[in-house]
């Protein structure tokens, strides 16, 4: 009976090794293989996927260092922005010689931008047109944004001397970000 018993036992293991040698857990070899290949390609993928996420990360760490380095440079600075354009008009009108007249300022908000904001400034000047044509020179070679939005110039009568307006503009970064609803 024992021997029964102990050949039964034995037959069954047999049949559970047979089962494990034609049908292993986890696959067979060429299930496994073709699992791995298949792990393999997804990985070479992620890698790359991964690395192009790496490159435009970078792309746009450049971007934003060289946006700053282009506002700190061109953009005046909030609090000194209009004693430093005021400065500049008039050393160039004066290199220039061209008499200052009447001028006002107005400042107004960039929209979509809470550090940015435009100067306009509305300036008059005398002079006569080689000095004008070095004033508009100087203005350009500026080593500040400052675009001419308009500019007229009319002759004053019996004279050579011309009677100019220019409206300019320029742009003034806020080192803080301005809060809702204030300016």
């Amino acid at each position: 009976m024992a021997m029964r018993a102990v050949l039964g036992v034995l037959a069954g293991a047999n049949l559970v090794a047979a089962g494990l040698v034609l049908f292993p857990p986890g696959g067979s070899a060429e299930e496994l293989e073709q699992q791995r290949s298949t792990l393999v390609g997804q990985m070479r993928a992620r890698q790359a996927a991964l690395e192009q996420t790496r490159q435009h990360a970078l792309a746009v760490d450049k971007g934003r260092a060289e946006g700053e380095q282009f506002l700190s440079q061109y953009f005046l600075a909030n609090r000194s922005a209009f004693s430093t354009i005021v400065s500049d008009l008039f050393t160039a009108a004066s290199q220039s010689q061209l008499k200052a007249r009447d001028n006002a300022y107005a400042t107004e908000p960039i929209e979509g931008s809470d550090t940015l904001s435009m100067m306009s400034i509305t300036a008059g000047f005398e002079g006569k047109y080689a000095d004008l044509m070095r004033f508009v020179h100087a203005i350009d070679q500026s080593p500040r944004l400052v675009i001419i939005e308009s500019l007229s110039a009319a002759p004053q009568q019996n004279s050579d001397i011309l009677s100019v307006s220019m409206k300019l503009n320029t742009f003034v970064r806020e080192d803080m970000p301005r809060e809702a609803g204030s300016r």
